[in-house]
């Protein structure tokens, strides 16, 4: 007797329309999005070093984080994880959920963040600006739990950017950041970068940069900058993927409490301890040096770069190295840009900003 033919066919007409439909208005918004400026952070000519900032603040959503929900919502999308009617929910610290906010509503359906109840007001306003909502939570470490949670209550996708940042950026190419980044540096006199420098929140950013890197056979080198109370400079010095640092990084949208799985440690080739005030004290500089006004973790990457720039000058190198500009710092005026909230923390700048004073006037070093 022949076997009979077992077909089930799940197919939806009108799941595969809002899907198509979907996945055109996010790609639609790339094409709309000019690439973001690379900025020259001025240094003495005679050093014979460059020193660029990757801005991605002109995103539509102001911030780094805009290429990542982009990317992020096209993995579930095409994944069939994120349905019409149905929430997506994130654990973020801010950055993440205002472009997920932005995306979600784009296609047109609801957005919850989970985040810390510590994350700065101005973040939270930009959210629900994009029509998202905040669930905020008194434990750092509980937005994992509770962002799974509300997604099996709700019947919504948890989109986990922890897990999922690193594999869901097309790195070999495609406009991401690393592509950018050495397309506009080809006219520059040192279009090979020595250095990279980024900053680790879910670790997507930096594996991305350096597996284009490995995989265009460049020679440039990755530095990931890390704040204080985050566990990926232990973790990678340890070679542990199970470091904790329950405490909480001040510095949003980087730093975290556990080593997470967009975390690449065998691409990274150096890593920084970077302490909380050095990283405030040169986003103040910075607003000096350039007229504009960053997020924290800026500071947190700059500050390194600076470091290195340091380096390569005693050593007589010459080159570029590029950072990045995360996000605008009208984001964090009740922080990082006020003194009553620097006494709070007992934070003491003034130290690291004349050291940055010396080092930019040609007279000194970032030890």
């Amino acid at each position: 007797m022949a076997a009979v033919t077992i077909d089930v066919d799940r197919s939806d007409a009108v799941y595969r329309d809002w899907l198509k439909e979907a996945v055109r208005r996010v790609q639609a918004d790339a094409n709309r999005s000019a690439d973001t400026h690379l900025l020259r952070f001025p240094l003495p000519e005679e050093w014979g070093i460059d020193l660029y900032l990757k801005d991605e603040s002109t995103h539509p959503t102001g911030s780094l984080k805009h290429r990542l929900a982009r990317s992020l919502f096209l993995y579930g999308l095409c994944n069939g994880w994120i349905r019409p009617g149905k929430p997506v929910i994130e654990a973020s610290s801010g950055s993440t959920a205002i472009s997920e906010a932005y995306f979600a509503n784009l296609i047109g359906v609801p957005f919850i963040a989970v985040m810390s109840k510590t994350t700065s007001q101005a973040k939270i306003d930009l959210i629900e600006f994009q029509g998202g909502t905040c669930h905020l939570v008194d434990n750092p470490a509980e937005v994992y739990e509770v962002s799974a949670q509300l997604a099996e209550k709700t019947g919504g996708h948890y989109m986990d950017q922890f897990t999922y940042a690193e594999r869901a950026t097309d790195w070999r190419g495609n406009n991401n950041i690393a592509e950018s980044i050495f397309h506009q540096l080809q006219l520059e006199r040192h279009p090979e970068p020595a250095w990279v420098v980024a900053t680790a929140g879910t670790g997507g950013t930096s594996a991305t940069i350096a597996r284009y890197v490995h995989y265009m056979q460049y020679d440039t080198r990755i530095c990931v900058a890390d704040p204080d109370n985050s566990c990926f400079f232990e973790g990678w010095i340890g070679e542990d993927p199970e470091a904790l640092c329950p405490k909480g990084s001040r510095i949003e949208g980087i730093g975290r409490p556990r080593m997470e799985p967009s975390f690449v440690p065998g691409a990274v080739d150096r890593m920084m301890k970077v302490p909380d005030a050095a990283s405030i004290a040169t986003v103040r500089v910075l607003e000096r040096v350039l007229g504009r006004r960053a997020g924290g973790s800026t500071g947190t990457g700059l500050w390194s770069a600076l470091r290195i720039v340091g380096e390569m000058r005693a050593a007589g190198r010459r080159g570029s190295v590029v950072t990045l500009l995360c996000d605008p710092g009208d984001r964090y005026l009740e922080k990082y840009y006020s003194d009553a909230w620097l006494a709070e923390q007992g934070l003491e700048i003034e130290p690291y900003v004349a050291m940055l004073d010396a080092f930019l006037a040609g007279n000194g070093r970032l030890d």
